[in-house]
């Protein structure tokens, strides 16, 4: 069942969406060669703490970390790790942050160093992708309008588009209903009513959409071992249009 938000509940997950913001913010700040995503974790947990903030996907089923920290070729979920970045590395930070029990979910794909022409296009066609998106997250719009929108932009720009992970409702927990395909047919699925509040994330990679999971059982990788990107907002859906709760 649908969760509508009142707008109560709405500015409660902004104040959430924009210390989460601002983390990213702090981020963009740190990520160069040399660091590693271990560090950017703790400082994400201290970070939220100091505001007076959890990170909630901290003890999800078991996970481990403040933050999901994704590498090159890894599409989601990837662990953080004492490895040093490099130059050339893409790396994508997701994290939700559960601030006086209001959720906001985002993940924000950052370019190590100097990287590839490649992997910058891949960057912008994915950001854009999220644009696309979030522009068809109106009120009669439906589910697929979302999805179609992403994926005919990817495939135009010659990416492909993951399938085996999805967006998502978020609120009192993580994940709610409706699953938000970034992949689809126009004017299919559920329609989208004002107070829904929704994650729309695609993972992009430069060579085939499927996946393949490693033995930790959480971190999907390409499966052709070429680079994937994310970019993640958390959407209300309101009467006068998207209202990004996580926008930078």
């Amino acid at each position: 069942m649908i969760i509508l938000k009142s707008k109560r509940e709405i500015e409660l997950m902004y104040k959430a969406g924009q210390l989460l913001a601002d983390c990213h913010k702090e981020i963009a700040k740190l990520i160069k060669p040399g660091i590693t995503t271990l560090e950017i974790d703790a400082f994400v947990e201290n970070y939220l703490k100091k505001h007076g903030a959890t990170p909630e996907q901290k003890g999800y089923k078991g996970y481990e970390y403040a933050t999901c920290a994704s590498i090159n070729d890894e599409i989601c979920h990837g662990f953080p790790r004492k490895t040093p970045l490099k130059s050339g590395d893409i790396v994508t930070i997701d994290m939700v942050v559960n601030l006086n029990g209001a959720l906001a979910d985002s993940a924000w794909s950052y370019a190590v160093g100097d990287i590839s022409p490649e992997a910058k296009r891949l960057l912008q066609v994915t950001e854009e992708a999220l644009s696309k998106g979030i522009e068809q997250s109106v009120v009669g719009n439906r589910l697929g309008d979302i999805g179609h929108a992403i994926q005919s932009f990817v495939e135009a720009e010659g990416f492909s588009v993951v399938r085996d992970f999805t967006g998502h409702g978020i609120g009192r927990t993580i994940h709610e209903p409706p699953t938000i395909l970034h992949y689809g047919d126009a004017n299919k699925g559920q329609r989208l009513k004002e107070g829904m509040v929704i994650t729309i994330e695609p993972m992009v990679n430069i060579g085939a959409w499927k996946s393949k999971m490693d033995s930790n059982g959480w971190t999907a990788r390409t499966i052709d071992g070429k680079l994937s990107a994310q970019y993640e907002h958390t959407i209300a859906i309101t009467k006068e249009g998207p209202f990004i709760l996580t926008k930078q």
